[in-house]
Parts: structure tokens; C-alpha cells; sequence
């Protein structure tokens, strides 16, 4: 897959293409409850992917426990992922999104 290459697709595209919840955690930067994600748990070795656009974002080596309630990864995959800053809330920190299309990477 070629991560250099944008995704050439509009908001009604994305959310045709995605289901209601996957559309507001994936572009609209929403949030799935705490601890109840499908990817929490790391259950076998392989490479967690983008859901929006297929990109390759961590291997599953890469996850650890954070006792946040969601998955995370102490290392992406070259390419896979942007870091942004992030000062919402009065926090510095950092956001993570697909290098490729831009999506908050967790559904």
C-alpha cells in the first residue's frame, strides 16, 4: 500500500462509506467507551491496519497495556501514522492519525 498517496475522498464520501460509529470516532475525532473496543486486548500477532483506508499503522508487538482502556502502541509502522499536537482540554499531548487519510485510528 502505498502511504505516500492521499486518500482523494470528501466527508460525504467517508461517511457513506462508514458506519455511524466508525464515522464519529474515525473523522470527527469521537472516542469509543472506555474498555469496551474489540482491539483492547492484544489476542494474536499480526498488524492492526487503518478501518478508513486499509494503511498499515502497528504491528501488534507494538501494543502494551496503558490501563487507559484503549489500545496503545509503544511504536508505529514506518509510514503508518502523523503525530499532532494536541492541546485540547488544557492538556499538552499528542494526537495520532493515519498518515494516509488523516483518521483518529481506532474503531
Amino acid at each position: 500500500m502505498d502511504t505516500n498517496k492521499p486518500v482523494p475522498k470528501d466527508e460525504n464520501e467517508w461517511q457513506q462509506n462508514l458506519t455511524a460509529e466508525q464515522y464519529a470516532v474515525l473523522r470527527q475525532k469521537g472516542t469509543e467507551p472506555p474498555f469496551t473496543g474489540q482491539y483492547i486486548h492484544k489476542e494474536k500477532d499480526g498488524t492492526y491496519h487503518c478501518v478508513a483506508c486499509g494503511n498499515s499503522l502497528f504491528a501488534s508487538d507494538a501494543q502494551f497495556d496503558s490501563g487507559t482502556g484503549w489500545p496503545s502502541f509503544d511504536k508505529a509502522l514506518p509510514g503508518g501514522v502523523k503525530e499532532l499536537p494536541d492541546n485540547a482540554h488544557g492538556m499538552r499531548r499528542t494526537e495520532v492519525v493515519c498518515a494516509r487519510c488523516g483518521s483518529h485510528p481506532v474503531s
